[in-house]
């Protein structure tokens, strides 16, 4: 079957004529079939075909998870056109910037979002939109140059042929965007090839087939929540949605329900699952859940035992280590090598290629620290409208991941740090440069230090060594002139006050002394967000359990 499989929407189409009938996705009372979603992935593709949308144009994809999520998806790209999911969470001058620099042609997106793209309609002119899309619409959005049509005029009963659409493996899928270091994300440009490849990768390194049902609780926007959907939806397997995280125990409860046989996380997924839900008290009754997959930053060691006592006997856990511009994937380390090489992120996967090169580009011998460069047709094609960019991380070499590590003799690779100054928080790439800028421009210090230390949830967790101007200022007094002026993700865990920073012999601050500040703080020195919601309280899952940009442990 998957040497049929040379375009991202070949998945659906090959599975609509093997298995029509089986259960693809699974939401709350929803369930839907892989002939449903290919049926009306077709007609969103036919509606983008008959607005003049040509293959290479973008559309941009504002929705939840959910089911009309995977139908744009599906249908952008047997439209030729390229899928640019978006967080719904982005900021209105975010998107207008977004505007600029993808020049979408169409949006598709629900009531919910209707006024934030209301009150930008001057910028979508601009852009020559051709089609808006909203599911449920209450606004007139009066004498515009573009059509607003409603999800329901182009979603119907009729059937629908795959789109007879010329697209080669080499076209762009889609562009995602990394979360960014310096406060501009890049747009990872993945083409079919890409995208085909990895999923392919995947499913043959987790064993994943027909009979897999996932649990997916990450957004579909990052890599890795599309990856899960991909994969799935080519073996011919079902996902399952749960998009209310906190209520681990709802969550579980339908892990057993609907017989999950996997879940996939990052690093703070399964710290929530060990301390704030009733796994343990589950372990007998999760007989299919076959494996756990976890990516998207370091897991501390602590966590990865935790799990392997926690889960059930038969359960098997892989760690991985990918990036954006690895189309989600480059190692694995399998759960039989686990215990014996608990710190390393595995061997590559197939197709990948991964060496250890010095400043120069060379191989260095076995054991000693570089650069680790992956190459392999998963690899993008680039940051989209960013050559400066491009040019830093690609070169004849491959990619470079910026992550420095070292390969043992028998092949398994160990991250050991990395090359830049940049802090990996949850799977985001945070510059912890750009978040000292904000806490200065709070008018309330006269130095301040912004580290990563270690931490249970996140692999690391940020900390402020600040030396304010008065005596009388407080850590909350600081974060709260921040909260408006940084993304959650890039808030600080904790702010410590001390009279001066500790400085070098030559007058700089000593980062790494500053980190010293932070240690053995553990647990009591997260954000109230994560530790302070309760089991039966609905919260919004923090976005930091969720992965970001670059290299993912």
């Amino acid at each position: 079957m998957y040497q049929s499989q040379t375009l991202v929407h070949h998945f659906l189409e090959t599975n609509a004529i093997v298995r029509p009938v089986k259960t693809a996705f699974v939401h709350d009372e929803m369930r839907v079939n892989y002939f449903q979603i290919n049926n009306q992935a077709n007609q969103f593709a036919r509606h983008l075909l008959g607005c003049g949308i040509t293959p290479g144009e973008r559309v941009i994809i504002f929705v939840e998870n959910g089911f009309q999520y995977l139908v744009g998806y599906y249908g952008t790209l047997k439209a030729g056109a390229v899928a640019v999911p978006l967080s719904t969470d982005l900021h209105p001058d975010r998107l207008k910037v977004l505007f600029r620099e993808l020049e979408p042609r169409a949006v598709m997106t629900a009531a919910k979002h209707e006024k934030i793209f209301f009150d930008l309609t001057a910028e979508l002119e601009e852009c020559s939109l051709q089609t808006l899309v909203i599911k449920e619409p209450v606004r007139s959005f009066g004498n515009v140059s573009f059509a607003v049509t409603p999800w329901d005029d182009i979603i119907g009963n009729e059937i629908a042929e795959n789109p007879d659409v010329g697209v080669d493996p080499s076209d762009l899928a889609g562009i995602v965007y990394t979360s960014g270091s310096t406060g501009s994300p890049k747009g990872v440009m993945l083409s079919h090839r890409n995208c085909v490849s990895n999923t392919h990768a995947i499913i043959q390194a987790l064993k994943i087939t027909e009979a897999d049902i996932q649990m997916s609780v990450l957004p579909f926007h990052y890599v890795m929540g599309k990856s899960l959907v991909n994969t799935h939806f080519s073996a011919g397997g079902t996902v399952v949605l749960n998009n209310r995280f906190a209520f681990t125990g709802q969550l579980i409860e339908q892990m057993v329900k609907e017989q999950v046989t996997g879940f996939s996380g990052v690093p703070s997924s399964y710290a929530y699952l060990l301390q704030r839900s009733p796994l343990l008290q589950y372990r007998d009754r999760l007989g299919a859940l076959r494996y756990c997959s976890q990516a998207g930053g370091h897991m501390s060691r602590q966590l990865k035992e935790e799990l392997l006592q926690v889960l059930p006997p038969h359960t098997k856990l892989y760690v991985m280590y990918g990036a954006t511009e690895a189309s989600a994937r480059l190692t694995v380390l399998e759960h039989e090598s686990l215990r014996g090489r608990i710190d390393s992120i595995g061997r590559p996967i197939a197709g990948v290629t991964l060496r250890v090169l010095d400043e120069e580009g060379r191989d260095v011998p076995v054991g000693e620290t570089g650069e680790l460069v992956a190459a392999g047709p998963n690899i993008m094609q680039g940051y989209w409208k960013d050559t400066a960019h491009t040019a830093n991380v690609l070169d004849g070499s491959g990619y470079h991941t910026g992550d420095l590590g070292y390969r043992d003799r028998e092949g398994y690779y160990f991250v050991v740090g990395r090359k830049d100054n940049l802090l990996k928080i949850g799977g985001h790439r945070i510059n912890p440069r750009e978040i000292e800028e904000v806490l200065m421009g709070t008018g309330l210090l006269a130095e301040v230090a912004v580290v990563g230390v270690p931490d249970l949830l996140l692999g690391q967790r940020l900390l402020a060594v600040a030396a304010p101007l008065e005596r009388g200022c407080t850590e909350k007094e600081i974060l709260n002139r921040c909260v408006k002026l940084l993304p959650r993700y890039k808030l600080p865990a904790e702010v410590r006050l001390v009279d001066a920073l500790p400085k070098t012999a030559n007058a700089k601050i000593d980062y790494l002394k500053c980190a010293t500040v932070g240690q053995g703080t553990g647990m009591a020195a997260l954000s109230a967000t994560m530790l302070e919601a309760k089991q039966d309280q609905e919260v919004k899952p923090d976005v930091a359990m969720v992965p970001g940009s670059g290299p993912q442990g």
